[in-house]
């Protein structure tokens, strides 16, 4: 077999559907987000605003977050040294884990190395070693739950994207006596939309099932303390399992778990994406403590952040610009067409030094490519005006159909 020929076929193949993946080379400017410097291909630098952060509510350059990360590398140095079993285990881990406890009003918390594997690495555990386990999907979870079931092998059921009644219908099918995971989101991290977590969990309570929620979109961005919507509907201590990440909302890096004291042992005695991954840097911890620390007692943030997203709601409805209407803070602006959005998202760049990557299959469905547009507290009226105008001129070069022309299709391609 000519291997090279191989990759090189496939590579022009998602070439030539416009849904290959370039990356745009950007350096952040601290003090100075969302703004970043891009970085040409002749090594020359331009000033472009990053619209598509997840870095939601621009903590990854707050001073108490690096302040605490420049204190804890002169402390520890670099890395933590090993796996938390072999010499990794740092203080700052530990200090980490209770706060996240704290957070979701948990028991106990678990570190991973990223929001993926602490999901990949949970859902993989629990559902391969629970006898007999059968796991209820959510159709629209992420492709890090998707792999840990399947890794898993053990029998698994997908139910209608925030449906709780066909995930009644579907998990009253199966043995009483077998056990049952429901894994689901809080906040779709596509559409933005929000999922019916209390009627889930009745759901779940009826049948003796354990919930599996995946915060990671919403930790940090709601709730009182930022313990996401489960916190913010006072539903935590109905949720078996609580994920999150440290790389969104909060800055920094990594993914957790929070749970039972038991439950969160079992998984740390039994997941081999735990037992054998590098610690995080202790440094790593300790800026995560300082931002979570900060979000629990600041509203500001988060009150910001939504003061910005319905300000761009409202610039897109007036320019009739078809977005999701959803709840949520994340804002998808329709293209529906692959190579269009990426020709899209590359003037914008070119043109407007707006920076919004181009979502497309196998993340979303074809058909439904998108700009997703995250507002942060840190965009000004004058970027969002200059946004809008943008995503507006380019409407009207291309000949897009506005929202009273493409509600109904958006329904239809979802």
């Amino acid at each position: 077999m000519d291997y090279d020929k191989f990759f090189r076929s496939k590579l022009d193949q998602i070439r030539q559907e416009g849904r290959y993946r370039y990356f745009t080379d950007l350096k952040r400017d601290a003090g100075h987000f969302p703004q970043a410097n891009r970085i040409s291909d002749d090594a020359r630098s331009s000033t472009v605003t990053v619209w598509c952060s997840n870095d939601y509510l621009g903590m990854g350059q707050h001073p108490d977050v690096i302040k605490a990360m420049h204190e804890v590398i002169d402390e520890c140095g670099s890395g933590a040294g090993g796996t938390r079993n072999i010499s990794g285990t740092n203080h700052y881990h530990v200090l980490l884990e209770e706060e996240l406890a704290d957070l979701h009003q948990q028991e106990s918390a678990l570190l991973f190395t990223s929001g993926y594997v602490s999901n990949w690495a949970t859902l993989s555990t629990l559902a391969a070693t629970l006898p007999g386990c059968v796991v209820l999907s959510d159709e629209g979870n992420h492709a890090s739950m998707i792999e840990g079931i399947r890794q898993s092998n053990c029998e698994k059921i997908i139910f209608r994207h925030n449906d709780p009644h066909d995930l009644k219908n579907k998990i009253s099918k199966i043995d009483p006596e077998k056990p049952k995971l429901i894994a689901f989101e809080s906040v779709y991290s596509m559409e933005g939309d929000i999922s019916p977590i209390k009627e889930i969990c009745d759901v779940a309570d009826e049948f003796n099932a354990l919930t599996y929620l995946d915060e990671v979109h919403a930790v940090g961005m709601y709730g009182p303390r930022g313990g996401g919507i489960s916190e913010r509907e006072g539903l935590t201590h109905r949720i078996s399992v609580i994920e999150g990440t440290l790389g969104k909302a909060f800055g920094v890096i990594g993914g957790y778990i929070t749970g039972s004291a038991n439950l969160i042992d079992y998984v740390r005695s039994f997941a081999s994406g735990f037992i054998f991954t590098t610690a995080l840097p202790p440094a790593t911890a300790a800026a995560s403590i300082a931002s979570i620390r900060h979000l629990k007692n600041s509203r500001t943030e988060r009150e910001l952040q939504k003061v910005n997203v319905q300000k761009v709601r409202d610039a897109l409805d007036e320019r009739q610009i078809p977005h999701f209407a959803t709840e949520g803070h994340i804002i998808p602006v329709m293209v529906c067409d692959a190579e269009l959005c990426k020709k899209m998202s590359d003037e914008l760049l070119d043109r407007f030094n707006i920076y919004i990557q181009p979502i497309n299959y196998p993340t979303v469905p074809r058909g439904t490519e998108r700009l997703r547009i995250t507002p942060t507290p840190l965009h000004t009226d004058s970027t969002i005006k200059d946004l809008v105008h943008a995503l507006d001129t380019l409407w009207q070069e291309y000949g897009l159909q506005r929202t009273d022309q493409f509600s109904n299709r958006i329904r239809l391609a979802i």
